[in-house]
C-alpha cells in the first residue's frame, strides 16, 4: 500500500551531528519508533555490561593470588566406606550445672538431643542411622554417598552447625522454665569404616560405653543425693568394679536398696533398643543396604 501524500509530507528526513540520516515520523509512528530504539539500546548496554562482568570474573578466577588454593588439604573420605560424624558437647559438665540439669539423667536434655538429631537427619538425607547418649551423637552416612564430593570437612561442619543451631532453636520446647544462659558448643570428628561389621562394632562400642557410664553415674549420684556424700567422697567411695551389672547393689550407706538403671540409648526414630546383638540388625536390614 502506497503512503499518502499527507503522510509523506509529515515524514521528514534529517541528519544528526555525526552526519547519520534518520527519519522524523508522524506522532504515532514516532512513539513506537522511539520505544523500539530505547529497548534496543537497553539490550545493547546490558549485553556489553554482562560481557564485561564475565570477562572480569574470569580474570579474577585466574588471578595471581589463586596459588593459595594449593595449601588446601585433600580431605576426601575413602570411597565405598561408611562415613561417621560424631559430635560431643563442649564442656557440657559446666553447661549442665549452669542450666540445672537433673542428675543422673535429665529427660528434657535427652529428648532435646534426639530432636536435634531428627532435624539433622531430615536436612541431610544421606544419613541412614544416628545413635546418641548423654551429650554425644553419631551420624552414619550411607556408603555410596557422594555428598559434597565426600569431603570430611563438609560432613563435619554441616552436621555440627545444623545440630548446634537446632539445640538453641528448640531449647524452649523442652526447657520451658529454664532460660538458655549462653549458647552451647559441639566439637566433631569424622571416622571412616570399610565394612558393615566394623560399623556395627563402632555402634556397639558407643552403646557399651553408654551402659558403663550410665551405671557409674547412677550409683555416683545415689551416693551424693541419698547418702549425703560430697562428690569427692562419692568418687573415692565408688569403685569401678562395683558397677558391673544392670541392677546395681548400692554400697553400705544405702544397703538393702536396689536401683534399676534406665538406659539412655536413643535413635532418632526414636527407639530405645539394643544394637549390640543381631536382633536389631535383622529387624532393620535396610540400614546396611547399600541401595537404601
Amino acid at each position: 500500500m502506497r503512503t499518502s501524500t499527507t503522510a509523506r509530507a509529515a515524514t521528514k528526513r534529517h541528519r544528526n551531528f555525526r552526519g547519520e540520516a534518520f527519519l522524523v515520523l508522524p506522532s504515532a509512528g514516532r512513539m513506537w519508533s522511539a520505544c523500539n530504539v530505547k529497548v534496543r539500546d537497553c539490550w545493547a548496554v546490558t549485553s556489553v555490561t554482562l560481557r564485561r562482568c564475565l570477562k572480569l570474573g574470569a580474570a579474577m578466577a585466574k588471578s595471581k593470588f589463586e596459588y593459595v588454593r594449593n595449601f588446601e588439604a585433600d580431605d576426601t573420605c575413602l570411597a565405598h566406606c561408611w562415613v561417621v560424624v560424631r559430635l560431643d558437647g563442649r564442656n557440657f559438665h559446666r553447661f549442665a550445672e549452669k542450666h540445672n540439669f537433673a542428675k543422673p539423667n535429665d529427660s528434657r536434655a535427652l529428648h532435646l538431643m534426639t530432636k536435634c538429631a531428627q532435624t539433622v537427619m531430615t536436612e541431610l538425607e544421606d544419613i541412614v542411622i544416628a545413635y546418641g547418649q548423654s551429650d554425644e551423637y553419631s551420624f552414619v552416612f550411607k556408603r555410596k554417598s557422594n555428598w559434597f564430593k565426600r569431603r570430611a570437612s563438609k560432613f563435619m561442619t554441616h552436621v555440627a552447625s545444623q545440630f548446634a543451631s537446632s539445640y538453641v532453636f528448640y531449647w524452649r520446647d523442652y526447657f520451658e522454665d529454664q532460660p538458655l544462659l549462653y549458647p552451647p558448643g559441639f566439637d566433631g570428628r569424622v571416622i571412616v569404616y570399610p565394612t558393615n561389621q566394623t560399623l556395627k562394632d563402632y555402634l556397639s562400642w558407643r552403646q557399651a560405653d553408654c551402659h558403663v557410664n550410665n551405671l557409674y553415674n547412677t550409683v555416683f549420684w545415689a551416693l551424693v543425693q541419698q547418702s549425703g556424700l560430697t562428690p569427692v567422697q562419692a568418687q573415692e567411695r565408688l569403685q569401678v568394679g562395683e558397677v558391673t551389672t544392670k541392677e546395681v547393689k548400692l554400697p553400705a550407706e544405702i544397703e538393702g536398696k536396689k536401683m534399676a538403671v534406665t538406659r539412655t540409648r536413643i535413635k532418632p526414630v526414636p527407639l530405645y533398643c539394643d544394637i549390640i546383638g543381631d536382633a536389631f540388625w535383622k529387624e532393620h536390614p535396610e540400614i546396611l543396604d547399600e541401595d537404601s
